[in-house]
């Protein structure tokens, strides 16, 4: 009988919510390995617009995205406000230059709703769903799509 009641009960999992200008996202906080202050970035030529360069992370390497730019959303010139959370993403770990993080949500998976139809592909590609939280609208991202595996590789 546990069997069936465990099966009726949709799936809890912890998301970490962001602000980037006057829009809430969230990720799923196993993906996200820390939250750290902004460090300027080195530039690399020739990369796409969203990647904002590489910093040293304790000796490696890490390209950072502004997320903002990624989703087609307004860019600003990062300040000392700014966070990047890094995530792992696969077999990669990146940087997500957002405003800044505002929480961490406890939600079931039924809770969240799909990507309305009038949204562009493209929404859809990075926007996983939306849910309702205290009267405002969060999106859940979908991480893996955020570096697309011919963009991957330029950064």
């Amino acid at each position: 009988m546990t069997d069936t009641v465990t099966q009726g009960v949709a799936q809890r999992r912890e998301l970490i919510a962001f602000r980037i200008g006057d829009q809430e996202f969230c990720v799923d906080i196993m993906s996200v390995r820390e939250i750290r202050g902004w460090a300027p970035a080195t530039p690399l030529p020739r990369t796409p617009s969203f990647v904002k360069g590489v910093i040293n992370l304790r000796g490696a390497v890490l390209p950072i995205i502004d997320l903002g730019a990624r989703l087609g959303l307004s860019t600003s010139e990062p300040t000392a406000r700014h966070v990047i959370m890094v995530v792992h993403i696969g077999e990669r770990t990146i940087g997500l230059l957002v405003d800044a993080v505002s929480d961490i949500i406890n939600m079931s998976d039924d809770l969240v709703q799909p990507t309305p139809d009038v949204a562009s592909d493209q929404v859809k590609t990075f926007v996983k769903g939306l849910f309702a939280l205290d009267g405002r609208m969060v999106s859940l991202i979908a991480l893996d799509r955020v570096l697309p595996e011919t963009e991957a590789e330029a950064a």
